[in-house]
This record gives C-alpha cells, structure tokens and sequence, in this order.
C-alpha cells in the first residue's frame, strides 16, 4: 500500500547529527533500505522534516521503518495511505459501480 511517511526530526539530535557529519550517511542508508516511490525534505511545524512516500507491504515493516527515525533522530513518526489521482479514479468508478 502507498503509505506517506512524515518524519519530524528532532532538532538537537539531527544538529548533533550533522554537526558530527553523520547525518548523510543516515540518510543514504536508510533511503536505500525503504526505496522510496518520492522522497522531500523541508522545514514543516518548526522542525526539520521529510515527507517520503513508501510502498507499504506489511505491518510487519513498521518497527523496521520506524525505529532508525526513532533511535538516530528522536523523530515523531506519522504513517497514512495516499493514492496517486489514477488511484481515486480507480476508488470513484468503484464505489459509483458498487
């Protein structure tokens, strides 16, 4: 399932991070590992954020998603599913069929 990710970071872990040019490697590997459809970075509530958007194949896959976020960045996590607009096309001529 196409699930975006909102990763807010928190600010003392990720200046410490980067301060100790840890933070890109982090990223590398971790980007590798979800093999994101898209993937953003920007500033969102006052906190440094990315906003990537994964294939969600299992529940299974949370804790291995979520915890590097958690451990390395203190991060608060959101998970939701989004639909591309061939997505909600799709929904609309089924739920209008159905």
């Amino acid at each position: 399932m196409r699930t975006m990710l909102v990763i807010h970071m928190d600010t003392e872990k990720t200046s410490e991070l980067i301060e100790n040019n840890g933070m890109e490697q982090f990223m590398q590997s971790v980007l590798e590992r979800l093999r994101p459809e898209a993937a953003y970075f920007g500033p969102h509530e006052g906190m440094r954020t990315g906003f990537v958007v994964i294939d969600l194949e299992d529940p299974s896959q949370l804790p291995v998603i979520s915890e590097p976020f958690f451990s390395q960045l203190g991060a608060r996590i959101e998970m939701f599913p989004v639909m591309t607009p061939d997505d909600v096309r799709t929904g609309l001529q089924r739920y209008a069929a159905g």
